[in-house]
C-alpha cells in the first residue's frame, strides 16, 4: 500500500511562527487587519489538529504515511495534473 502523503509539521510551524511573531505585531494597531490574522492562525492551528486526527485514523487502519516537505520529493504528479511546471520539467530562465 502506498503511503498517504501529508505535509510535515515544519510547514504548519512556518506559517504560524510568521504570523505571530511578524504578521501579527505589525498589524497590532489596525484592528480590523489584526483580527482577521488572528482567525488566519485559528484556521491554521484547526488544519493541524485535523491533521493529527487523520494520522490517528490511518495509524488504526494501518495505513502508512509519509511526510512531505516539498511536491518534489517523490516526483508524484496526479493524474490530469494541469501544473504549468511539472515536476520533471525544469522552469524556463529568465533572461535580462
Amino acid at each position: 500500500m502506498e503511503p498517504l502523503p501529508l505535509p510535515s509539521y515544519v510547514h504548519y510551524e512556518l506559517l504560524l511562527q510568521l504570523l505571530e511573531r511578524q504578521t501579527l505585531f505589525a498589524a497590532n494597531q489596525q484592528p480590523v487587519v489584526r483580527e482577521q490574522v488572528q482567525q488566519l492562525i485559528i484556521t491554521l492551528r484547526k488544519a493541524l489538529a485535523q491533521q493529527k486526527q487523520l494520522e490517528g485514523s490511518c495509524q488504526r487502519n494501518n495505513i502508512p504515511i509519509e511526510y512531505r516537505w516539498s511536491l518534489n520529493n517523490v516526483g508524484f504528479e496526479p493524474e490530469g495534473s494541469t501544473d504549468v511546471f511539472p515536476l520533471n520539467h525544469q522552469k524556463p530562465e529568465i533572461s535580462n
